[in-house]
Parts: structure tokens; sequence; C-alpha cells
């Protein structure tokens, strides 16, 4: 199984782990002699590339075949560098606050997932994230985690910990390691974590997915995902992220659903409703994607819009991906003209969310005033 990684990434080229922040920024002339060392049949590590991997990991690859060490990944003439796909919308949770709304169970025939894969390969993603609904519950799981990562995709996976202690998915997760495992935190005890999912027993099934995936050594980060319900345990929460030694990031602005449902928005803890920095622009539908369980390619989680359907258009259709996603970004309805727009804190595909949703002003706007 290989080690290392040497791709391009939007312009620049890296050689990294999977599942290690750090990196090797070569230049261009050193990823090209990659390229064509790994089609020879006799290749080695460069000494430039043994010395750089003893240097940043402490491996040891002087003398061994470069194909068996390196996957050396092809240039993409579309140059995305990161996407998201959502397996399925399916969950084994009931959250109010979620914003996918109804949680259907639907998802692609692993062909046609092999297919979107091996497109968002060529298309030139390095950094994936794989989601859900629940990403571990969907059948075909594994199958898609271990063909992104063996075709050379650097995997962070969002979930809700609940089968983090099933032995399969952490011999997956241990042999096939990811970047990154962001656990959602829902309370800090059994009778706030439960009634939050509506589920029973599933502040147990995350307290035992946790323990097993730090057990295991796996890099784990906490969302501490505050709402009216649990509000009063946000110290709690802190405290438990900080008993495993986790890192921890606290999300607490609620957005009405993917379908502009405002069944959310009574989640939202007042006292918890953070100011937005100024949105400056991204790079969604440019630079990055979305794709649904149906393999429909959009700009992001939020504009999912006119999206691009892999499974029938290829590569073809991701090159309108683009334009889709600035028709998309043009302020419309109220937001035309706005004289606030130089500070507006909102994306205009999530403004016209909470727009549709009849969701109070100051969810989303500064003329809170109106």
């Amino acid at each position: 199984m290989r080690t290392l990684i040497a791709s391009p990434f939007l312009g620049e080229h890296l050689v990294l782990r999977p599942d290690d922040p750090r990196a090797v920024k070569v230049g261009a002339h050193r990823y090209r002699d990659l390229l064509a060392a790994a089609t020879r049949p006799d290749n080695v590590v460069p000494a430039w590339l043994a010395d750089a991997a003893r240097q940043r990991w402490d491996l040891d690859l002087a003398g061994r075949r470069l194909t068996d060490t390196v996957l050396v990944r092809e240039p993409s003439a579309l140059g995305y560098g990161r996407a998201s796909y959502e397996l399925n919308l399916g969950c084994n949770y009931d959250c109010e606050h979620c914003y996918l709304g109804v949680k259907r169970f639907e998802g692609m025939s692993w062909r046609a997932r092999e297919l979107v894969l091996r497109l968002m390969r060529d298309a030139g993603v390095l950094w994936l994230q794989l989601t859900g609904g629940e990403p571990t519950i969907d059948p075909l799981f594994s199958e898609v985690y271990r063909l992104a990562w063996d075709l050379g995709m650097v995997i962070t996976l969002l979930s809700n910990g609940s089968r983090l202690h099933h032995p399969a998915i952490l011999e997956l997760l241990t042999s096939r390691r990811p970047y990154r495992i962001t656990v959602s935190v829902y309370g800090a005890t059994e009778q706030s974590y439960d009634g939050l999912t509506r589920r029973k027993g599933s502040f147990r099934l995350f307290s035992r997915g946790l323990e097993a995936a730090c057990a295991a050594g796996l890099p784990v980060t906490l969302s501490l995902v505050i709402t009216r319900h649990n509000e009063h345990e946000i110290d709690a929460m802190r405290t438990l992220a900080d008993r495993y030694r986790l890192p921890f990031n606290e999300y607490s602005n609620i957005s009405p659903t993917i379908h502009s449902g405002a069944e959310t928005l009574p989640s939202q803890s007042a006292a918890f409703l953070r100011a937005r920095k100024p949105f400056m622009g991204c790079g969604a539908g440019h630079t990055h994607f979305h794709v649904d369980p149906h393999g429909k390619a959009s700009m992001c989680k939020v504009g999912r819009d006119s999206a691009v359907d892999l499974v029938t258009e290829g590569l073809d259709g991701l090159l309108r991906l683009g334009e889709i996603a600035d028709g998309l970004m043009a302020r419309t309805g109220g937001c035309s003209g706005c004289a606030l727009s130089s500070t507006c804190f909102t994306c205009r595909p999530l403004a016209r969310l909470y727009q549709e949703s009849g969701a109070p002003l100051n969810r989303y706007c500064q003329h809170t005033g109106r």
C-alpha cells in the first residue's frame, strides 16, 4: 500500500501523506520527473524525495521503488482541488436542527458511485469530504471510502460517531487512515444528547464510537453543535473535548433546510446566534464542488440549483459548473442593489434559503431594522 501521494493542487504540486497535515511543496519540474519515473520499470525513489520524506515524516524511502511507495497522480485539465460527497441523505438520528430536512435512504448503485469517484479524481480532486446523512450507515460506505483512498484522495469523514466502534469500520480507517474524522457532539449527557437526536441510546453509541476511535489513534476533531436544547451543557461539552484531548469547533448558527424549510429554525439558541464575518467570496463551483447521493454536482452543499449530472454528462458537465456558480452568486430579489452588500455576511445561495423559509432578518441580514 502506497505511503505518499504526489499531486497537483490548485496551481501547485504537493507530496503528502493521507493522514498528516504536513506536506512538501515541489516545483513543476520535480513533479514531472516523478510522473516520468513512475512509468519506468526500474523506478526508484529519487534522492531528493527520500531526503524530504525523512525530514518531514521520518520515513525511510531510500532505495525503494517509487511505484510501491508514492502514488503519482495525473494532472487534470479541470484543476479542481476539493469536493464533498453525500453518500446518502439517510441517518440513524432525527435531529431537529438538521439542514437536510427529510432524510430519505437513497443512493446510487456501486457502478455509478465508482464512476463518480473516478470522475472526481480525473477532475483533480485531492481533498474529499465524505458526508451524509450519516455516511457510515450507507451499505456501500466501505467500498466508497476504500476506492476514494486508493485513487489518491485525502479523506475527511463527517460522522456522528455512532458506528466508529464497529470492527470492520475501525479496520478500514486504521489501514487506510483519513486526514480527519469530524465527529458531531449533540450534548454532554444522555438526556440532552438523546433528546436532541430524538433517538434513545444515541449518546451511548456516540460515546462508544468516540472511545474506539481515540483508542485506535485516529485523527478526530469534534464539532460541538449548540442549540436551544443543549445550550446549558456547552461548558460540559467543552470539558468532554478536553478530557479526550481533542481539538474542537463550535457550530451554533442554524440554517433552513436545503429545501428552504423553516422547521429547523426553532432549534436556534438565541444566546448563541453568532455574528459572521463579511462574506468575501469563495471558490465554490470553480475550485471545489459538491456531489449529492444521485451523482448531481453542484457548486456547494447550499447552492444546489442547476446541478450537473456526473453519471450522464461526465467531466464535460463540470465545465459548466463555474458559470452556474457565478449565476447563483449574483444578487437577486431583495438583495439586488443592496447598499450594504460589501459587508454582507451571507452568501447569496444561503440568503435565498433564509428568505424563502421566512426566517427572521437577524439570522442572515444586516437590515434588521426594516
